[in-house]
This record gives C-alpha cells, sequence and structure tokens, in this order.
C-alpha cells in the first residue's frame, strides 16, 4: 500500500504525458511506473465509448465538420462497433476522460463562441482542456446596445447570464465602453474584466492655461482661428466615437461632436484623459494601433501618425505631435443631375501584417429635387488600399488574403481567417452602423442588418437574412466583438 501511494503521488506532478505515437493521456502515470502486478492498458481512438463520439458529433452542427470528424476516426482506428471481449469487465470511463488531442479537434472544428462555451461548460477537465489548446480565432459576436449578443453563425439571439451589458457607446476588441459622469468603464462580457477610465469631464490641458478663442463674423460667434478642444470641451454632446486600446498602459480615443473630433489620451486607472488644447479638431474618420504606433485616418484620406511621449510630472501618456504619413487623394460627397449623389465611409484595419484603408463608396438617390430633400442609401461599392510608407502613398489592391474576411464597423473592424472553417477569405462584412449626428443620408428599410461584399466577384450577399434589428437611435450603435481565444 505504501508502495502504491508513493507511486501516486508522483503520478500527480506531471499534468500531461505523451506516448510515442503522439496520443496523450491526462492524469496517467508512464508505463515504467505502474506496478507490475496491473496489466497496462494502452490508449486508442477506438477504445473512446460510443457515446462520447455521439456527444462529439452532436456538437458539431455542419455535415462537414462532422465528415472530418468520422474521417479522423476511422484513420486513428475507431470503429462503429465496440469490441467485445469475454470475461473482461469494460474500464469505468466518464465524460471527463476525453484525450487532450480530441478536445483539441473537436474545439478546432468549433467555430462560433457559444459552441466552445458549451464544450467547456460540461466539465472541469474540457474547460482546462478548452484553455490549454491553441485555437483559432472564433467568428466574432454582434453585439447591440439593448444586450442583445449574435453568436456567428447562429440566428437566435442571447443574452449574457447576470448582467445586461445595455447601453454601451462603442467597442474595442472583447471591450464594451460604457461612459458614466463619474467615469468610463471597459467591461469584456466574456471574462467580467473591468478597466475603469477617466470620465470625459477629467481632462488634463497642455497648456495648463489655455482657453477658448472667439471672433464675430456678421454678428454670429465663431471659433478663431478654427475648433479646437476648448471650443467643444464643454457640450453635452460630447462622446466617444472610436477608442483603441493600444496597451495594458496606454488607451487612445477619438472624442467630439458630430463630424469634428480630438484625439485623447490615458492610462487605465488614470484620474484624467490628456489632450493637446489649441491643436486643430479635424475630421476623423477612423484610428488604429499597428506596428506599436497610432494612426489616425481623416475624411480627406490623409493618414497621420500619432507620437506619443510621458508627461515628465505625472507620467502619463499625452500626444507630443501629430505628423502626416499619406496624402490622401480624396473626394467627398458628389450630386449628380439625375438625382443621384456618392458618399463615402472609411476604415482602417491590419491584414496579413499590411495597413488597409477601406473606402466604401454609397450610392444613394434624392427623391426629390431640393437642397433639403434627404438622400436614401442605396448600394454599396468597396475598394482596399495599402499604405505605401515607403513612398507615402495608398496603393490600390484586388485581396485581403485569400484567407482573409473584413468585419468592419465604425466603433470595430478586425481581420480574421476562417478558412479552417470552410469560410472563404477575400470577403468584406460591414454595418449601418451610422451615428445620427454623422449622417449624410437616410434609409428607406425600417430594419438594420449586415452584409457581405466578395472582393474577387463585386457580389453582395445577405448572410443571415434573420439578423436584424430595427433602426431607431437606441440601436443605432451595432458592433463587432472579437473574443479572446
Amino acid at each position: 500500500r505504501r508502495q502504491r501511494r508513493g507511486g501516486q503521488r508522483t503520478a500527480s506532478r506531471p499534468q500531461l504525458r505523451r506516448r510515442e505515437d503522439g496520443a496523450a493521456l491526462s492524469g496517467t502515470m508512464a508505463p515504467e511506473e505502474k506496478s507490475h502486478s496491473q496489466p497496462v492498458r494502452a490508449w486508442s481512438w477506438s477504445s473512446i465509448p460510443l457515446d462520447l463520439a455521439g456527444l462529439v458529433l452532436r456538437l458539431l452542427r455542419s455535415y462537414a465538420n462532422r465528415a472530418r470528424f468520422a474521417a479522423v476516426w476511422f484513420a486513428r482506428g475507431g470503429t462503429v462497433v465496440a469490441e467485445k471481449k469475454p470475461n473482461l469487465q469494460p474500464p469505468a470511463l466518464s465524460w471527463s476522460s476525453i484525450p487532450l488531442d480530441l478536445a483539441g479537434l473537436v474545439l478546432r472544428l468549433l467555430p462560433a463562441h457559444a459552441d466552445r462555451a458549451r464544450f467547456a461548460s460540461v466539465c472541469l477537465q474540457w474547460r482546462a482542456a478548452a484553455r490549454q489548446q491553441l485555437l483559432p480565432r472564433p467568428l466574432p459576436l454582434l453585439a447591440l446596445p439593448d444586450g442583445t449578443f449574435y453568436s456567428l453563425p447562429y440566428t437566435k439571439p442571447f443574452r449574457f447570464p447576470g448582467c445586461g451589458f445595455a447601453g454601451y457607446q462603442s467597442a474595442c476588441g472583447s471591450w464594451l465602453v460604457f461612459p458614466r459622469d463619474d467615469g468610463c468603464f471597459l467591461v469584456d462580457p466574456f471574462s467580467r474584466e473591468t478597466v475603469t477610465l477617466p470620465p470625459l469631464s477629467s481632462v488634463r490641458l497642455r497648456p495648463p492655461n489655455a482657453v477658448a478663442k472667439w471672433s464675430y463674423e456678421h454678428g454670429a460667434k465663431v471659433a478663431d482661428p478654427y475648433v479646437t478642444w476648448m471650443h467643444m470641451k464643454d457640450s453635452d454632446k460630447l462622446h466617444i466615437s472610436k477608442l483603441v486600446v493600444c496597451s495594458p498602459n496606454l488607451v487612445a480615443a477619438l472624442v467630439g461632436i458630430g463630424y469634428t473630433s480630438q484625439i485623447l489620451m490615458c492610462q487605465p486607472g488614470a484620474l484624467s484623459w490628456s489632450v493637446r488644447a489649441y491643436d486643430r479638431c479635424k475630421r476623423f474618420e477612423d484610428m488604429s494601433f499597428y506596428q506599436g504606433k497610432l494612426y489616425a485616418l481623416t475624411k480627406g484620406e490623409n493618414l497621420l501618425v500619432v507620437n506619443i511621449s510621458d508627461d515628465h510630472c505625472t507620467g502619463d501618456p499625452q500626444v507630443s505631435r501629430i505628423g502626416q504619413v499619406i496624402k490622401g487623394d480624396p473626394w467627398y460627397s458628389i450630386a449628380f443631375t439625375n438625382n443621384a449623389m456618392l458618399c463615402k465611409k472609411l476604415y482602417l484595419v491590419e491584414s496579413c501584417g499590411a495597413l488597409l484603408m477601406v473606402r466604401r463608396t454609397i450610392v444613394c438617390r434624392i427623391p426629390e429635387p431640393g437642397l433639403y430633400s434627404e438622400a436614401v442609401a442605396g448600394w454599396s461599392a468597396f475598394e482596399v488600399f495599402k499604405a505605401d510608407f515607403e513612398h507615402s502613398r495608398w496603393i490600390s489592391v484586388s485581396t485581403v488574403g485569400a484567407n482573409q474576411v473584413l468585419f468592419l464597423g465604425r466603433r470595430c473592424s478586425r481581420a480574421v481567417s476562417l478558412s479552417q472553417y470552410g469560410v472563404l477569405g477575400d470577403q468584406i462584412s460591414f454595418l449601418d452602423d451610422d451615428e445620427e449626428n454623422r449622417m449624410e443620408y437616410g434609409y428607406d428599410k425600417e430594419n438594420a442588418s449586415f452584409g457581405t461584399y466578395d472582393i474577387r466577384s463585386g457580389g453582395f450577399s445577405s448572410v443571415h437574412p434573420e439578423i436584424s434589428w430595427k433602426r431607431c437611435d437606441e440601436m443605432r450603435l451595432a458592433a463587432w466583438l472579437f473574443p479572446h481565444d
């Protein structure tokens, strides 16, 4: 008994041992450590109980994934009928005895974050397996401001238990942004982690004694010589239009009114933001952290680099200089004599190591001629440009990567590789997530959704017509969420 207990203590140290054929044995001893009085039963794929294999198959929704599982199963010795051995009692196996390599195989075939969460909730061993595996990114989630979420590719909405997560104002990666009077909070609905940022009412000016300058033209009060942070800082319409978590010690945000905004910076947990008080506010379209630098894109398609330094007194990050990297060749909204108008939206996103600008052209129609007729959005076209930093220019490209899908949104955009799930690349999934005070057009459809554009063919499709939400002020801020795993 003492010898057997000692062996058990020795076997509890390694969490994972591997056989020569690559099979993983969790919580077992190596053969040489077993007592010689007990036979060693070698593990094989054929020893997996059929009810366990059935559970795995039920987790695989598509026929293609089931076929892949069956191919691996038979290739590694799995059988349809369990072998019968007379006079031998089958070993007692539980759902937790699934080998780690089989768990990894199953998880890699689950593109939806919801399915991975269900897999991890079966037992502690499966949860540990889900955390230990290096998995490809799952499909993003679609978040709606009322606290409703969609876990693609499923069309049934759900809510996270315990907290509604309604009322966010922006999103970044896996974070939802909730501004409050006493602070700004980032909440990760997957891990429930929370990060505190300063309120927009607490901004450290540079220089500290900055004041707004005004002049009068035809009896009207106007900003002099142009609009700065000092002219809009006290507005009740001030809001965060874009937030980027650059690192654990740096957060940048586009904060403004309508089309005009300014770049603010802070350190998580700090008491105030930092802003260059006299810098000219611009019509920023997007912002992205790329290869250790922060870049901003203007409506004129100019790419700006934001140089960052530390405050000598507080050590907090601050904008030291904003320089132009690429001068765009812009065009603005154009109205034609046939009651048509072209509008555009711009996005910054990294894909395959390159920084891309995506230009979405929206063809609008004006129902009635006249200055005050509201344009109605129609079909869209997409153009993709790569930043050529060596020659300071945008280069038109015809692909974003054979295995890349771009998920574009005002709040957050990402490139995700989905080829392992059988999803073709060179696709763009986009949201109609216009802010009310940044719209040049309206819609004639009551509900909003998202669509997909094929870069190669130039064709559009509605991925899930069942996923839609009502167009209203409370629901404009739909956003993509990207889980960590």
